[in-house]
């Protein structure tokens, strides 16, 4: 039976695992050992230095949105939901403009995806749809006009909802 690849890293000076100068300041690429940290690690400072500004302006707020949609549910198992329209209408609200917001994201970030999309249809296949999409663009203004719109209906129906 072969030997394990794990069982050398039982071997190792204590000098080589603590390299935290090498991650700060590493490649660009992983090896094929990494620990999980490592890749948290990478793909998190990728995630930094590539993503555009207002990209990661609308995942902060997703976040945020996750956060407080999180805290009215632990706040309703805990603490009750007699005024279950409240509950219902706060937490709709945070999940839809979840939604709203990452049709936003998906709107105006990677004008260039259609390129890279992958296809289930094997390595060599064409993209057939890609000149329709390409021409189908809408403006970063148009998409965030839309979003004012739905979270404005969204929120008015919240607000009607409550009673």
């Amino acid at each position: 039976m072969p030997a394990k690849r794990h069982a050398a890293t039982t071997t190792a000076t204590p000098a080589s695992l603590s390299t935290p100068s090498t991650l700060s300041s590493g490649p660009t690429t992983l090896k094929s050992n990494s620990s999980a940290a490592e890749i948290a690690q990478h793909v998190w400072q990728q995630y930094i230095s590539t993503t555009p500004q207002r990209t990661l302006l609308l995942d902060a707020f997703m976040a945020f949105l996750v956060l407080v949609g999180g805290l009215q549910f632990v706040y309703c198992v805990l603490a009750g939901n007699y005024p279950f329209n409240a509950f219902l209408s706060g937490f709709s609200a945070a999940v839809g403009q979840f939604v709203l917001t990452a049709s936003l994201r998906m709107q105006t970030s990677g004008s260039g995806a259609s390129a890279s999309k992958p296809s289930s249809k094997g390595k060599n296949a064409r993209f057939a749809d890609d000149d329709e999409e390409q021409e189908t663009g809408i403006s970063h203004e148009r998409a965030f006009a839309d979003y004012i719109f739905g979270s404005l209906i969204l929120h008015f129906f919240c607000i009607n909802f409550i009673n």
